[in-house]
């Protein structure tokens, strides 16, 4: 992270403002209509309805994540996939919850964007001469925020350089616009201050009818605290706990505000209207309309980035196959992932097209989010235990705190399954793809070994001047994934010296370090046996597209021009130059496939047959590294996991039976 982070500065306050606090401020557009619903507007459930909004956003959002989870910052990054890293050495099983918060937070990603824009659009319903032509659920309205959102994901692999700088102030003037008319709307009525006690959340939950379940709703106003965590390298945690005092101040004066209004409006029911607009004078409403319209598509650019980021972040770590990963501008943290930002737009498509207006989505919206929590609790728990070593009596206080609050949302929120099947299916595959691709790393890699290739030189050697072996090429190239210069993997050894034995003039050894800096091309050349073993460490930064053939050819016409490559084959020199580069260039690439002389449990075939099954839908090793394709080779090496040990065949006298000709002799 950078160290500039770690200081308050007014920066790093607004950029918190833009990318941080997106999802959970705009939660004010649809939160309390979802509350009501077709309820009738009474004290008993206003007061309790704000009084649960509260103590939500105090206990999830400023004191769990605020407070206590921001600490468990990864060298000043935040995210499961941060906190996993943090504690995955403590229990093997904890890789389970966070592979199942990161596809609950991905599946999210399909239903923030709809809900969001689609709340903020269907507020021009109340604008005056608008009331029949913007309807929620009607095809304009649905056309339109489709429209925003199709344009939002197109964007997306422009990166947000030049746009994003506006959106710290754009939430800004979000913020205050929400906090000006909340406070305005409580000075009409200032006696729903007295909602800030706990007493009118537990009567609610207790006495009103199904009070409990409106947790479900209630639940609404925390989703994006999640969010909140996966983003702390973007802004720094101080930045980010700062400017929290200013957006909780904005939005429980919204939420007050709303409640106010709905006890001095002498209505009996919400009949359609969203309190969120109502709070605003008819000629500031479409102004407010417009803000509304730019926060929900900053707070959906904010979730949209978060997805790319966690996918990346899986990557890394092994929990998803390799994919195409581009950097649209020079700041490291800016991606775009092609296939997963259309995949986020299908979804999001599809769900508009599904539900057709916010209402709808409002009940299908939150058992993702409270099942990502669930997880983030259990791995904090053991943040809180190995890591910072507290008390005992301190850690079980705190996680019974959160257990109950996070598990009577869970409860409410598994009734909304019905309206919310097809996420299930969308969350049940990406946890699968996850699961599958780590427990198959973990059996591959048990099988990936190393060797020192000072032991192998002679055998390299002699191979290469052993001029009986057809030759397989002049200059041979493997890459490696040995970090070490003296080591290289056992199969790469294999590949050249056994079975086919690949007889060549030079053998070349590529590895390739990434670094923090977008441009930076390098290299180093160790030169393990002078022109027949030489190894080229290639430093490459993080927006170089690594186009292995042709650096390659680069190094090869320096080093001729500095004369420190002179090969000959077959007495007859070969020309190289800076210009022109003779003799045959061939890439190996190994790739393992799943022998059939293995005999798994059930459990081993069934993840094995699955993980190469999703492999040959992952980005292929030529294209990765930009190889040429006519002068690549794939050598396919079976994976032997479990060896068949007793095979039921007998020998037996052979007695063939006679020929028609000999029983007619």
């Amino acid at each position: 992270m950078n160290p500039h982070l770690k200081k308050v500065t007014a920066a790093g306050l607004l950029v918190s403002l833009g990318i941080i606090f997106g999802d959970i401020g705009t939660s004010p557009l649809y939160v309390f209509k979802a509350i009501m619903g077709e309820r009738p507007i009474s004290d008993e459930l206003v007061y309790g309805g704000i009084s649960c909004v509260f103590w939500t956003l105090t206990l999830q959002t400023t004191f769990k994540y605020i407070l206590l989870t921001l600490q468990a910052d990864n060298k000043g990054e935040g995210g499961i996939f941060s906190l996993y890293a943090l504690v995955w050495r403590y229990r093997h099983w904890l890789y389970f919850p966070a592979i199942v918060g990161a596809g609950t937070l991905l599946a999210d990603g399909i239903i923030t964007p709809p809900i969001s824009v689609a709340s903020a659009i269907e507020g021009l319903n109340g604008v005056k001469g608008m009331e029949e032509l913007i309807v929620p659920g009607n095809n304009l309205t649905v056309g339109i925020v489709i429209g925003i959102i199709s344009m939002l994901f197109f964007f997306q692999q422009f990166g947000t350089k030049v746009v994003g700088s506006s959106f710290g102030p754009i939430m800004f003037i979000w913020f205050s616009m929400i906090m000006f008319w909340g406070i305005l709307s409580i000075a009409h009525y200032p006696a729903i201050l007295a909602a800030f006690s706990p007493y009118y959340a537990i009567h609610l939950l207790v006495h009103y009818p199904n009070g409990f379940w409106l947790l479900g709703a209630v639940f609404l106003c925390t989703t994006g605290a999640e969010a909140l965590y996966s983003d702390l390298g973007h802004c720094g945690k101080k930045n980010i706990q700062v400017s929290w005092i200013f957006v909780k101040i904005a939005l429980i004066a919204n939420y007050f505000g709303q409640a106010a209004w709905l006890l001095h409006s002498g209505k009996t029911h919400l009949e359609g209207l969203n309190p969120f607009y109502e709070i605003m004078p008819d000629w500031f409403l479409l102004p407010g309309i417009i803000i509304a319209t730019l926060a929900t598509i900053i707070a959906s650019q904010a979730l949209i980035s978060g997805s790319f980021t966690l996918i990346s972040e899986a990557v890394s770590m092994n929990f998803w196959p390799r994919i195409t990963i581009k950097y649209p501008t020079n700041i490291r943290g800016q991606i775009y992932i092609p296939s997963i930002n259309w995949l986020l737009w299908g979804g999001c498509v599809g769900m508009m097209l599904y539900f057709r207006d916010s209402g709808k989505m409002e009940a299908a919206y939150g058992f993702s989010i409270v099942v990502a929590m669930l997880m983030t609790t259990t791995l904090m728990f053991y943040y809180m235990k190995f890591v910072k070593k507290w008390a005992s009596w301190l850690m079980f206080a705190i996680l019974l705190v959160f257990l109950v609050v996070e598990i009577s949302f869970f409860i409410t929120n598994v009734a909304k399954i019905k309206q919310r099947w097809m996420f299930l299916i969308f969350e049940i595959t990406l946890v699968f793809v996850m699961y599958i691709w780590y427990k198959a790393r973990k059996i591959t890699n048990r099988f990936l070994q190393f060797e020192s290739i000072n032991n192998f030189i002679p055998a390299l050697t002699a191979l290469s001047n052993n001029h009986d072996e057809a030759k397989y090429a002049t200059h041979l190239v493997y890459l490696t994934k040995a970090n070490s210069k003296k080591a290289i993997e056992k199969r790469i050894l294999e590949s050249i010296l056994t079975k086919r034995p690949k007889r060549a003039d030079v053998y070349w050894f590529l590895h390739i370090e990434r670094t923090d800096e977008p441009y930076t091309m390098e290299y180093h050349v160790e030169e393990i046996e002078h022109d027949k073993i030489i190894r080229v460490e290639f430093r490459l930064g993080f927006r170089i597209q690594p186009r292995m053939h042709l650096y390659f050819r680069k190094v090869m016409e320096e080093m001729v021009e500095h004369h420190e490559l002179n090969v000959c084959a077959n007495s007859d020199e070969i020309a190289l130059n800076k210009h022109n580069i003779s003799g045959d260039i061939r890439y190996v690439i190994l790739q393992r496939f799943l022998s059939v002389e293995n005999e798994f449990s059930v459990q081993e075939g069934f993840i094995l047959n699955s993980y190469f099954a999703i492999s040959k839908m992952a980005q292929t090793d030529k294209k990765a590294f930009g190889l040429d394709w006519s002068d690549t080779d794939v050598e396919k090496i079976p994976l032997v996991v479990a060896p068949i040990q007793n095979i039921p065949l007998k020998r037996t006298m052979y007695h063939a039976a006679p020929s028609l000709h000999e029983e007619h002799a």
